[in-house]
């Protein structure tokens, strides 16, 4: 690109339904053979094709890179606790990016971004990462408990467990002036 060249504009037809504080930050049509699409990274979250809502950053779990595709994790809620969620990880979606450009940087940024605090603990039956996480838009953090692979969510004592670690995770980054 030139010194005064634009980036290339995301077409009128492949824009997601955003709303009013919401901004495109990058974008990549997807050539997947399945037929069109674009990922599009904004501000408040990745929108992908298919889909009829964006991803919040604080949703994500893992997003990877291959030089061409990228994988994209989100969280699958498995139960609703007091003051927090314990997640799994939900199916994973590979896109192949034409021409990837801004788009795989604004991911990597915006998900690591939105991560304040993260500890992975043994809890019976397996192990868990506790996280707090930023969402973008909102004040305060968004704590949640992603269960490993092969851990049982059903189980009394892992939920004693994880409410208990995350009480110590918050008194833990308190702020000490409160």
């Amino acid at each position: 690109m030139g010194l005064f060249s634009r980036k290339p504009k995301l077409p009128p037809a492949d824009r997601p339904p955003l709303t009013a504080d919401e901004r495109v930050l990058a974008w990549a049509a997807v050539g997947n053979g399945e037929g069109d699409g674009v990922v599009v990274a904004t501000n408040l979250g990745l929108w992908l094709p298919g889909r009829g809502h964006r991803l919040g950053w604080h949703v994500i779990l893992k997003a990877v890179w291959s030089g061409r595709e990228l994988t994209v994790t989100p969280a699958e809620t498995v139960v609703e606790r007091d003051g927090y969620t314990v997640v799994a990880d939900g199916p994973a979606e590979t896109y192949f990016l034409l021409d990837p450009r801004e788009l795989p940087h604004q991911v990597r940024t915006r998900v690591t971004r939105s991560v304040a605090y993260t500890e992975h603990q043994p809890v019976p039956g397996g192990a868990a990462r506790v996280a707090a996480r930023r969402v973008a838009g909102a004040d305060g953090l968004t704590w949640t408990v992603r269960l490993d692979p092969g851990t049982p969510a059903d189980d009394e004592a892992l939920l004693a467990e994880t409410d208990r670690l995350v009480g110590v995770a918050r008194a833990a980054t308190a702020p000490a002036d409160l």
